[in-house]
């Protein structure tokens, strides 16, 4: 069965949708006085803020990416953690589970926006954007994390909510657990397993 189990962190983990959403928003108005509706941005959910910023085609990307980060702050307050996962990787760590994150988050946003919710310490394998030169749905961010951990990808799931999730698991050989509890439209993604909730995964672990 699995024996390593590898999370994403926006959507899956936390819940950054109105911060991220809300602080990109703030910007295009602010900064290039574009006004745009939330549910017209939803398609950077998932995927590295310059990659976001080069498709809604802003020119001067680091500037833009900073200006981004900054704004989110206002919204720190609209972040939590999905209810669950303390419990989850509480148990996952005495069955002796190897963990770890692949995420679209630079370090620095990993650092700000995730380490201070306390489950850092639960996922001591870690890889952020800037690790890899491709990014999701690209499958070397999980290849990465593959070399990293020592896991195999036959033993390993990759658990996310989105398509870019999916599909990065997938073409890394790797099976794919989605988070429905962080997808907008799980019945779009053809994942072997659909979780409507955290305690879902420790059943499918056999562990509950």
């Amino acid at each position: 069965m699995y024996t390593t189990v590898i999370f994403d962190i926006d959507g899956t983990l936390i819940n950054t949708e109105q911060a991220v959403l809300g602080s990109l928003q703030k910007l295009l108005e602010k900064n290039y006085n574009r006004k745009m509706e939330q549910q017209d941005l939803t398609f950077v959910l998932g995927i590295p803020g310059t990659v976001s910023l080069g498709q809604l085609g802003i020119e001067d990307i680091e500037h833009a990416n900073k200006c981004w980060n900054d704004l989110m702050s206002d919204y720190r307050h609209t972040i939590h953690v999905f209810e669950g996962f303390q419990q989850l990787l509480t148990n996952l760590r005495k069955q002796s589970i190897a963990t770890g994150v692949v995420t679209s988050k630079t370090k620095k946003e990993f650092q700000d926006d995730f380490v201070p919710f306390g489950l850092a310490r639960y996922l001591p394998y870690v890889i952020c954007a800037d690790d890899t030169e491709l990014h999701k749905p690209h499958p070397e961010p999980l290849l990465r994390f593959l070399e990293l951990s020592g896991a195999k990808a036959e033993t390993a799931i990759y658990i996310g909510d989105t398509i870019y999730d999916y599909e990065c698991a997938r073409d890394a050989g790797v099976d794919f657990g989605l988070a429905s509890w962080g997808c907008k439209q799980p019945e779009v993604v053809p994942a072997k397993y659909k979780f409507e909730n955290p305690e879902d995964i420790l059943t499918l672990l056999y562990l509950k």
